[in-house]
């Protein structure tokens, strides 16, 4: 059998964010807080706290294939939240923030979203949703020790900057099967409740976020 010379490897989104960090890692990556100030850091810093992220992910009971709920603007937590989730096995499933909370509460259980990240601004609706919410084992506020409210209104809530800095940076991102699923989402405005969509390990040609959620040609229908 005559082999082709192509490269011999999965496509995997863990590979951009290594690339980036090996061959661009000083090239800035720029983002508005929720709070207001612009923040700035390096792919270099990225990759870092991202497989921190992902050494941290275990320690709240997170297996391959268990799905993370994200509540989240394009801010650079919500950046490494997206590759350390989907490069380690779990499954990265972005929330539209402006859906009804009654659909967002629905959206959450039928994925059984056992933890959800969130940046501040949706306190206020996690807090009125979590009772609801019966899969969402930890909540996690995206933000410092220091900026965590005195009384969320929810048991237990984790510091994002906790989360990632009490975990080592090594870490090694597992050569998943490019066909497993990374991301999900959910459709809106259909007859009946939302549909969700995964999309594969193998990088999309977008990445999916909070704000606006797409499916691309790679995706596959799947039931939770």
């Amino acid at each position: 059998m005559l082999r082709g010379q192509m490269m011999d490897l999965p496509l995997l989104i863990s590979d951009l964010l290594t690339h980036a960090e090996r061959f661009h890692g000083d090239t800035e990556i720029v983002s508005r807080t929720v709070e207001g100030p612009i923040h700035r850091y390096t792919y270099r810093d990225a990759a870092r706290r991202a497989r921190q992220l992902a050494n941290a992910l275990p320690s709240l009971g997170v297996a391959p294939g268990d799905r993370i709920g994200t509540l989240a603007w394009n801010g650079y937590r919500h950046f490494e939240i997206y590759f350390a989730v989907s490069g380690s096995g779990a499954v990265c499933h972005t929330v539209n923030p402006r859906l009804f909370p009654e659909q967002i509460a629905w959206i959450i259980n039928h994925a059984e979203d056992k933890v959800l990240m969130f940046d501040a601004s949706f306190l206020p609706l996690v807090a009125q949703l979590a009772d609801q919410l019966k899969s969402v084992e930890h909540f996690v506020l995206l933000a410092s020790r220091a900026d965590l409210p005195a009384d969320s209104g929810i048991p237990d809530l984790i510091s994002y900057e906790d989360l990632v800095n009490s975990h080592s940076d090594v870490y090694a991102w597992p050569r998943l099967d490019e066909n497993a699923a990374s991301s999900l989402c959910y459709t809106s405005g259909t007859t009946g409740n939302p549909k969700g969509c995964c999309t594969r390990t193998a990088p999309p040609c977008c990445m999916l976020t909070a704000a606006r959620c797409r499916t691309v040609s790679t995706s596959r229908r799947v039931r939770w």
